[in-house]
């Protein structure tokens, strides 16, 4: 009888699990869920200058803080602050290594969907000038509107976010910033807390009418590590449209997650 009771025992304690962990890895594809997570983003581009010859390493540092405001609100606090290496992207430019600007999101978001299963936020969204090298920064203070809006429906979620900055203040000698981000995204989590994601970050700039379109491809795992809910994630990445000046072909980045669940 107990050779029969344990394995039953631990079979339900692992579908347990796992069910928590793909309840969490679905949660982490939604960019207003009431979950701490705190993002390592490691980007790597090539195909950078006219000669296309520069290539740049960037780790973006992104955490997301949820507020409760009261029983119908969440605030939710979007930070990206990169750390960039780069070398070559402009002639004779040699190499850059620091910080980049900030941009800092808030997104005010209902705690329940909508009948129809929308989750949305919208709020504010804030240029930093925080890079510590010229070419590596806007010398710019921005500010703008932001909105999220998505659907999980089972094992799938999709939408998108977006924001738009306009620069209000700066360095008078440096260029205005006029700027559009959109980022449609398409994610697939398994039982077992696999995540197929596809999305754009795409990027239009008002003042050199350009685009900048990478798109990414790739899957990420969580697991659980001394309790220590994390997700590792492998992407690859092809810029679609890109400036002259801009990243071409192929790159790549790999995402290591740490999560807060309540």
């Amino acid at each position: 009888m107990l050779r029969i009771a344990m394995p039953l025992f631990g079979a339900t304690v692992a579908s347990a699990h796992a069910e928590d962990s793909a309840d969490l890895a679905k949660k982490l594809s939604n960019p207003v869920a009431a979950l701490i997570s705190v993002p390592f983003q490691f980007n790597y581009d090539r195909g950078i200058g006219p000669a296309h010859d520069g290539d740049r390493l960037t780790m973006n540092f992104q955490p997301v803080v949820p507020i409760s405001l009261n029983q119908d609100w969440n605030l939710i606090s979007r930070t990206i602050l990169p750390f960039t290496y780069q070398s070559s992207v402009t002639p004779g430019s040699g190499s850059q290594t620091g910080l980049g600007d900030t941009v800092q999101s808030l997104f005010f978001s209902p705690k329940v969907p909508t009948a129809g299963g929308l989750i949305w936020g919208v709020g504010p969204a804030m240029l930093l000038p925080t890079g510590t090298e010229n070419q590596l920064s806007s010398r710019k203070w921005g500010l703008g509107p932001t909105a999220v809006g998505l659907v999980q429906h089972g094992p799938w979620t999709y939408g998108m976010l977006g924001n738009h900055i306009w620069s209000v203040a700066g360095d008078n000698g440096r260029p205005a910033v006029s700027s559009t981000f959109l980022q449609p995204f398409l994610a697939y989590t398994t039982p077992t807390a696999w995540t197929y994601t596809i999305n754009t970050e795409s990027t239009y700039d008002w003042k050199q009418s350009q685009w900048s379109v990478p798109v990414h491809a790739g899957v990420s795992k969580l697991v659980k590590i001394r309790d220590q809910p994390v997700s590792f994630g492998l992407f690859a990445t092809y810029w679609a449209d890109s400036p002259v000046s801009g990243a071409h072909g192929w790159g790549g980045r790999a995402v290591v997650t740490l999560l807060f669940p309540k």
